[in-house]
């Protein structure tokens, strides 16, 4: 059996070797090809910063990433680029929601079923379902991305509930630029897997907007597995002067899919019919010395699944925060939010009354810059919850800049999750639940070289979790108690090479070193990602490691496996993209969903058309 300790050290000798043995070779390459662009991040401080002025373990997934991997959805993008970070998935298209749903995001180990755990953001607002408390993971399109922020760990600080142990915040795109821009597209593959989108988007001077249509459905891998679901999204931005800009936006996803269940259980069917929905209006300011923003939110949908069961929820709420950029090298931000959660369901303890959740908060962040190396930050939220009354939620860190491209950062963060009213009220219900809890501690060093081209990321963390809810028993006599507890630590790495204009390479690493077994995170996980350019060709080619993965505790079964995927592009003329995807090259037959065999080798093909 391999030595797997061995091979994580052969993998960071390889690429450090690799990537260094080219500095030689780039400071040949033409100047044309220099890169002197700074990583700018919003998510960990609300407003535009540098990256390198973050406490926390930030990673930023851009545009060109995403399109590089030709992925309809955009969290299986998470596991290629973010260390430390794991989706699962059950099928070759649809996460589905309920017991066997997929979807579920971990981040240095910690994460639930449904995922309550990491907070998904969409242009900073929260996205979860009112009852169950999480997000719809089927309605995350990529055609509608502009770029995605993932804090690794703990956010409560900002963010409040949900966010405990990480945030990934789902940028849209904007149109900057005046005219018009349509980009068209298609594709079909393996299982009767189709795709159709369109999204327009359009300037003229002070007003702006971006709409989109996503059609996808499948056959699925087994009998009565099919998926079909549908998203239309719109953004209207407007310019009112110089200082102030006003947004609103409107989406709908749609879908119905089927289940046949696990493969190791007799086949019962089982299908869902959800809609969703959100609505968000944000008034932003920026002034020399201070910027900030006022945001109103509704998220709504309504559950349709097998057995009758039936909810309608919402999920409504306001954020106020403001940053103050004062003369002395201090900033400080102050904020409100205020939530609004719940809805009704058929079944369960409390079944066919309205049942609501009121979660209020105000925090301050503050950051002071010393001799223009170090950054001191510390930050305090109080948020009261009708339920659970205050939490109290501290965060302090430190940033030092040794020189222009090597940054030092440590941090100490809390990050909490309140029970959902699902948990509460519906199944194996306790309606004295409390919050859980964990303790966040990390040191990161970050370093650019070869003039921008080689960027590194290596951070060395644990987490502490604590009043882990539990359920206890079984059938009717089934509770949710506050029992568990944990520790984990780990490493991450991440590395970043532009060669030059035409080819680069990212790679990620992390080992998890667990104290217990738990679903859904992987002792260790490695991907490694080419991209080549040259004339009218483009291929892009990635692979994926994973180690001991746990798909069930009971009975303990574990997952290794490789995959190994390309994707040609060609653009015969400047508006007309033509692409083939080949999946799973090595045809690896493995689950991630326990009971659920994910597909061998398979392919799509396509196009796009922008003009």
């Amino acid at each position: 059996m391999p030595n797997y300790h061995s091979m994580s050290q052969y993998f960071f000798s390889f690429i450090f070797i690799a990537l260094f043995s080219l500095e030689t070779a780039v400071g040949q390459t033409n100047s044309k090809d220099s890169i002197k662009l700074e990583e700018i991040v919003v998510t960990g401080s609300k407003i535009e910063i540098s990256r390198k002025l973050v406490p926390l373990s930030v990673s930023q997934i851009s545009k060109q990433d995403i399109e590089s991997t030709g992925q309809m959805n955009i969290l299986p993008a998470l596991n290629s680029f973010v260390p430390g970070v794991f989706v699962t998935e059950r099928n070759i298209l649809g996460f589905g929601v309920s017991n066997t749903g997929a979807g579920s995001i971990t981040m240095r180990g910690v994460s639930s079923s449904p995922n309550t755990d990491v907070l998904v953001l969409i242009d900073g607002h929260p996205q979860y379902q009112g009852i169950f408390g999480h997000p719809l993971a089927d309605a995350y399109v990529a055609s509608d991305v502009e770029k995605v922020e993932i804090i690794r760990g703990p956010a409560s600080i900002l963010y409040g509930s949900n966010a405990m142990a990480g945030v990934v915040n789902i940028i849209t795109k904007q149109q900057h630029e005046n005219g018009l821009k349509v980009n068209l597209g298609a594709s079909y593959g393996s299982y009767n897997t189709q795709k159709y989108f369109g999204t327009i988007g359009y300037k003229q001077d002070k007003l702006s907007l971006f709409a989109s249509y996503n059609h996808d459905q499948t056959d699925g891998i087994r009998a009565n597995t099919d998926f079909n679901i549908n998203n239309a999204y719109a953004k209207l931005g407007y310019e009112i002067n110089q200082q102030l800009t006003l947004t609103a936006d409107f989406s709908m996803a749609k879908y119905i899919a089927n289940d046949n269940g696990p493969m190791n259980q007799p086949p019962v069917p089982y299908n869902i019919n959800i809609s969703r929905g959100k609505a968000s209006m944000t008034l932003e300011n920026k002034f020399e010395n201070s910027e900030g923003g006022l945001n109103f939110y509704h998220n709504f949908g309504t559950h349709n699944l097998s057995g009758g069961f039936h909810s309608t929820d919402r999920n409504d709420g306001a954020m106020l925060y403001q940053t103050f950029k004062l003369s002395s090298g201090t900033n400080i931000t102050i904020g409100t939010d205020f939530k609004q959660y719940g809805g009704t369901a058929n079944q369960g303890y409390k079944h066919d009354s309205l049942i609501t959740v009121n979660e209020l908060a105000a925090y301050a962040y503050a950051q002071q810059t010393l001799c223009e190396k170090l950054t001191i930050s510390a930050g305090l939220r109080l948020e009261n919850n009708s339920k659970f009354g205050t939490e109290v939620v501290p965060l302090a860190g430190l940033n030092y800049n040794l020189t222009e491209n090597m940054t030092f950062k440590g941090s100490v963060s809390r990050g909490f999750r309140s029970p959902t009213v699902m948990e509460l009220y519906l199944y194996a219900p306790n309606p004295a639940l409390q919050p859980e809890r964990l303790v966040n501690y990390e040191l990161s060093w970050l370093q650019s070289l070869l003039n921008n081209r080689l960027n590194l990321e290596l951070t060395a963390y644990k987490v502490v979790g604590s009043n882990m809810i539990q359920v206890v028993g079984q059938g009717y006599a089934a509770k949710r108690e506050n029992l568990g507890s944990f520790s984990t630590r780990g490493v991450e790495f991440s590395a970043r090479y532009t060669f030059n204009r035409h080819l680069s390479f990212n790679a990620n690493y992390s080992y998890l070193d667990l104290d217990e077994a738990m679903i859904a995170a992987p002792r260790q996980q490695m991907n490694v990602r080419a991209n080549y350019r040259y004339k009218i060709w483009g291929l892009h080619v990635s692979a994926q490691y994973i180690e001991q993965l746990y798909t069930s505790t009971q009975p303990m079964v574990t997952q290794n496996y490789a995959l190994l995927d390309a994707r040609l592009t060609a653009r015969p003329l400047k508006y007309l993209e033509l692409f083939v995807s080949v999946n799973n090259l090595l045809d690896q037959q493995y689950q991630i969903n326990y009971g659920y065999p994910m597909p061998g080798i398979n392919f799509n093909a396509g196009f796009n058309v922008r003009f």
